[in-house]
């Protein structure tokens, strides 16, 4: 597949099942996401990948923050489930490190960068993933089991896998919408 094409065709895929990336084709998803940009070199980032028993230790890491924030007996037992989703899932963390020419949002917008290069790299190898948030990437006691710092931030958990279904076409919007032009 060519760039251009994997750009403007790219879209999330939410339905995954065995097998995830392994070998040569993880480590070059893994390759891509360390050449987002990096202001100062300071590779801000720090990717978990979970797998097998990895996605359980995620999912009580989930159940276990639901526990602590008092949600719904459902929101708990559903907690434990949201990781076996898929086979693989590639926590992304921002790593804020104190800069004076590179600000904390630059720090995150990278990592976030990173992530979109795993996603484009599972992609191009013949994977498919989605990108999610969600209230656990916000949490407080998900962020305190990862070992995460006051400014560090969980920019997303990348699921990736083969897909289930074939990708449905995604509109395209018009870019009138969204850009203007100085002159």
């Amino acid at each position: 597949m060519k760039a251009l094409d994997l750009l403007l065709n790219r879209r999330s895929q939410p339905r995954l099942q065995a097998p995830a990336p392994e070998g040569i084709a993880l480590e070059n998803i893994k390759q891509a996401a360390l050449r987002a940009p990096d202001h100062a070199s300071l590779t801000p980032w720090k990717f978990i990948v979970c797998q097998e028993q990895g996605l359980n230790r995620l999912g009580e890491i989930y159940k276990d923050a639901a526990i602590k924030s008092n949600k719904s007996d459902a929101d708990i037992a559903r907690a434990i489930e949201l990781p076996l989703r898929a086979p693989m899932v590639i926590v992304a963390i921002a790593k804020y490190t104190e800069h004076a020419k590179v600000p904390w949002v630059e720090q995150v917008a990278s990592a976030s960068c990173a992530v979109h290069a795993m996603h484009l790299a599972a992609i191009e190898q013949g994977y498919q993933g989605i990108w999610r948030t969600g209230s656990y990437a916000q949490d407080p006691n998900v962020k305190q089991a990862l070992g995460l710092h006051d400014k560090d931030e969980i920019v997303g958990f990348l699921y990736l896998g083969t897909s289930v279904t074939e990708p449905m076409p995604k509109p395209t919007k018009s870019s009138s919408e969204y850009f203007e032009t100085w002159s």
